[in-house]
Parts: C-alpha cells; structure tokens; sequence
C-alpha cells in the first residue's frame, strides 16, 4: 500500500497524467455515447465531465493540480474557435442568399441568450459579480472568459456556465427541433450554434453536415455579437 501511494503521489503531480485523463475521459464518453446510437441525453462531454470529477474527487486532486496538465485543452480552444471562419468562408454563397434571416436570427438569439440569463440571475437576487459571469454563457468558452473579465465578473464560473449550457443545448436541441418540426437544416445549425457554442456545433455535425457548418457560423458570429451586447445589456441591470 505504501509502494502504491508512493507511486500514485509521484503520477499525480505529472502534468501528462491529467491530460491523458481528459483525453481518455472524452473517449470514453464518445464510445458510450456511440454505443447507445448517439441518443442526444448521451453527449460525450457530459459523460467526460462526470468521470473526471468522480476522478478528481476519488483522488482528492485539487482543479489546479488537474489544470496544469489539462491546459494545453483549454489552449486549443482558440485555434479551434478561429478555425471557425473555414465554414463561414466555405458556406459564404448561401449565407448570402439568406442574409436578412441570418441577420435577424443572430441579433434576437444573441439578445435573448443575454438578457434571459440577467433577468433570471436578478430575479434570484444574484451579486454583479454573479450576472457578469452568466452573461455570455451562450458564446465560447474562450471570448465569454474574455467578456466576463472585462465585464468584473469571476472567468472561471463563466467558463462553468458555458459548459453547462451547451451541454444541455445539445441534449434538447434535437428532440426541441423535431417537435417544432422545423425541417431545414440551415435553421436548425444556426439556432444550435447561437445558443449552444462548440458543444452544440459538435452535436450539429454529428446530425447533419449543412446543419453543422451552419452551427459553426452561428457560434462565430454570436461570439462577436456577444461581445458588444453583454456590457451593454448588463449596464442595464
């Protein structure tokens, strides 16, 4: 027991240790989620997002420890957010053709997605500090961190907010779009990606490709909106 302890002290402060279990996590979560035919209450990430806390809990591994190997996760998610533009460049035609309900779907999904987070967050009484984080829950992980230092508000709860948000877009995207029957593609990638960010984009590719580019378009130009909407809706709260 002593050797183990040892041995488990020593693996823990390794950095690789935890970005091998984040990898190792998703993976996971992705093999169930496929083996369960990709049902939408099966979303990879969630699953990763529990077996890591169980892990870390298990473990007593304080989130520092854990981040300073999983940061190079966190880092990607620029690159990967920039990348986004290859869809919007790729799908430039038809974004064209549809610009005016792409136009109006942007600014109200992007409204909306702001002020219902304050309203709700100020009719439970919650601090400026709170609000300020909940914000920009609807955009990426990396321009809400952003958005909610610039804003005073706490980077590591928005990042949380953003997490949970997309997961639960992208578990009741699908069957919320089916019941609405709304049958195009375009419209139903571009209302994920404006309201559930890269988790919900992912989900869209895993449904339909156009509904996935359209996703991804949604999340990028929502990230910008974003960006102007959250200080000023919140200066009105």
């Amino acid at each position: 027991m002593n050797d183990a302890s040892l041995i488990w002290s020593y693996l823990s402060s390794q950095p690789l240790l935890w970005l091998t279990a984040t990898l190792a996590a998703y993976w996971a979560g992705d093999t169930l989620f496929r083996a369960l035919g990709r049902k939408s209450f099966a979303n990879p990430v969630l699953i990763a997002v529990v077996i890591l806390g169980a892990v870390l809990w298990i473990s007593g591994t304080s989130y520092q420890t854990y981040f300073e190997g999983a940061q190079f996760v966190h880092f990607m998610l620029g690159p990967a957010t920039v990348c986004l533009g290859l869809p919007l460049y790729d799908n430039l035609k038809r974004v064209r053709r549809a610009a005016l309900p792409v136009v109006a779907s942007l600014i109200v999904g992007s409204t909306v997605a702001v002020v219902s987070a304050l309203l709700i967050g100020r009719a439970f009484g919650l601090d400026d500090l709170l609000l300020a984080s909940m914000a920009p829950k609807s955009t990426t992980a990396p321009v809400a961190i952003g958005i909610a230092e610039r804003l005073g508000g706490q980077p590591t709860l928005a990042a949380v907010m953003v997490l949970l948000t997309g997961i639960f877009g992208a578990m009741i995207a699908t069957p919320l779009l089916n019941a609405l029957r709304i049958t195009d593609w375009r419209a139903r990638g571009f209302s994920v990606g404006v309201a559930a960010h890269g988790i919900g984009t992912a989900r869209a590719f895993q449904v339909n490709e156009t509904a996935g580019a359209f996703a991804s378009i949604g999340m990028g130009l929502n990230a910008v909106l974003t960006a102007i909407l959250a200080p000023l809706v919140l200066s009105l709260f």
